[in-house]
């Protein structure tokens, strides 16, 4: 059986477990290494194989300092993610393992292919999972929707897709100007409005589940990100199973099934 559960998911910290059969990946370690450890406890989770990071922001590698001197597990990056953590996190040393973009590699029954997004944060990427029970994708913190994203992620039977904001409540809102501005630029967070239209795009070509990630505190709500999405689905006569991550507990498990189904 293969499953995702989301540990966290916000600007205040984001880590994600894959899980198919004896292979387990935590994605991201931006939040206390003692959440994690409990997260992975209380899913039933607790070995890992492999440590994935999708860039180097606080908010993504927080507790990773901690996991590694605890955990003595393989970490995967993009080359220049690879080279940012390198200098930051000497712990790191001889467990560092390099992802080439758009390039499948395998840990045992998973296939993982790494693609860029856009970020402001070197070697940035997102991750496609194919597995016998079907294909699972995860693309936050990014722009917009990368060319390289628009081609590796159609099939995937459940997208994890960062909603970050509502444009409006963002140009609305307290944020300095530079701030509002990192958000709305091609390296920043992708809007409510561009997720829901990728949505329609992976539903149209057999996803059954999204579950929406990554939402700004300050900048949106689940309702408003739920709506924008389901709009825009019902809207191309589409029906996927449509969820909103949790910002600071585990979620429930997303189990991706063989020809595109997905139950939760």
């Amino acid at each position: 059986m293969t499953t995702v559960h989301t540990l966290a998911s916000g600007s205040s910290g984001n880590a994600l477990v894959f899980s198919c059969g004896d292979v387990r990946l935590l994605v991201d370690a931006g939040i206390s290494c003692r959440r994690v450890e409990a997260g992975l406890r209380e899913l039933g989770l607790a070995d890992l194989t492999a440590v994935l990071i999708t860039h180097t922001h606080t908010d993504h590698i927080s507790g990773l300092r901690t996991l590694l001197k605890r955990r003595n597990v393989p970490v995967y990056a993009a080359e220049a993610a690879g080279r940012d953590l390198a200098l930051r996190l000497p712990e790191i040393k001889g467990r560092l393992e390099t992802l080439e973009l758009c390039r499948p590699v395998s840990l045992g029954a998973v296939e993982i292919t790494a693609f860029p997004t856009a970020h402001d944060a070197p070697g940035a990427c997102g991750f496609r999972f194919d597995t016998p029970d079907g294909a699972a994708g995860l693309m936050t913190d990014t722009g917009y929707v990368t060319e390289e994203a628009a081609d590796i992620l159609p099939g995937v039977a459940l997208a994890v897709l960062e909603a970050n904001h509502d444009v409006e409540t963002l140009r609305s809102g307290p944020y300095p100007y530079f701030l509002k501005r990192r958000i709305l630029g091609e390296r920043g967070h992708l809007s409510n409005e561009d997720c829901a239209r990728f949505a329609v795009t992976l539903a149209e070509q057999g996803a059954a589940e999204i579950v929406l990630a990554h939402l700004s505190k300050e900048n949106n709500t689940p309702a408003m990100a739920r709506n924008a999405v389901e709009t825009a689905l019902s809207a191309a006569g589409l029906a996927p199973a449509l969820f909103v991550a949790p910002r600071d507990v585990p979620s429930g498990a997303h189990v991706v099934l063989e020809a595109g189904r997905c139950r939760r």
